[in-house]
């Protein structure tokens, strides 16, 4: 599949920004986006279970490495945003920082690879970057704000955390109902902000490869996707890193008392 294969541009770059989708409205579904978040998760459980059971203490090797200097980047990084103590919060890191990172790394596939596949099986439209859906970044960012309220409660208690809510900036009682507004809306600007810095980055990516490969012709395509391409390896790898970062020190805002 190409561009050349299209009536128009504009045809093509609609195509390839279209959602394999069941349902209509409100209550579709993106298979593609959940297929490939599903697999690539899989992948992920899969590389750590296989490095993990074949350890060794003598020289590791190159995947062992990897994974390793993985392990404690984000450990060291864990430790020092996050001052409570939970068994949770840096296997969560991880993951969030790993998952992330495949999903971007999609955006470095060609572009008309999948969707070529795609097409020669019957299917309509393949996405294959999954956080260029909205709705898989903002899952993931309301999965995050259900801990930041788990967190917020378990180690305040609900008195505490109403008060937080109520009292703070401003601790006359007068001030109740404007610091309710002004906490509330810091409090649900976190996933908001959360999902859609990481969407709007991929998907502004996952666009201006379309582009390239819509509007030029292909023996001119490399001149423009390859370095952007090199430059999209730290746009991928930086976005994986800032939604683990975020999810840490909110959950760690959210296990401090004031």
């Amino acid at each position: 599949m190409s561009a050349e294969g299209f009536n128009s541009p504009q045809e093509y770059i609609s195509h390839h920004l279209t959602q394999l989708q069941v349902g209509t409205g409100f209550w579709s579904i993106n298979i593609d986006s959940m297929f490939f978040s599903i697999v690539l998760g899989v992948v992920f459980l899969a590389i750590f279970h296989k490095v993990a059971k074949s350890a060794t203490s003598g020289v590791p090797g190159k995947l062992q490495t990897a994974v390793e200097m993985i392990v404690g980047f984000v450990d060291s990084n864990v430790k020092d945003m996050y001052h409570g103590k939970s068994k949770l919060i840096a296997p969560l890191a991880l993951t969030v920082f790993v998952w992330v990172f495949l999903m971007n790394l999609m955006d470095l596939l060609p572009i008309d690879l999948l969707p070529s596949i795609a097409t020669a099986v019957g299917l309509p439209a393949l996405r294959v970057v999954p956080t260029a859906d909205v709705n898989i970044t903002l899952s993931m960012a309301l999965a995050v704000f259900v801990l930041i309220l788990f967190y917020s409660v378990k180690m305040k208690g609900i008195g505490g955390f109403v008060k937080e809510l109520t009292l703070q900036p401003f601790k006359h009682p007068v001030f109740i109902p404007i610091n309710l507004i002004l906490e509330v809306v810091s409090l649900l600007s976190k996933p908001v902000s959360l999902g859609l810095r990481l969407f709007g980055n991929m998907y502004a990516g996952e666009l201006i490869f379309i582009l390239i490969a819509g509007l030029l012709p292909w023996w001119s395509q490399w001149l423009l996707s390859l370095p952007w391409a090199i430059f999209h390896i730290l746009i991928i790898t930086l976005q994986a890193f800032i939604f683990m970062v975020l999810t840490v020190v909110y959950l760690s805002m959210a296990s401090e008392e004031h």
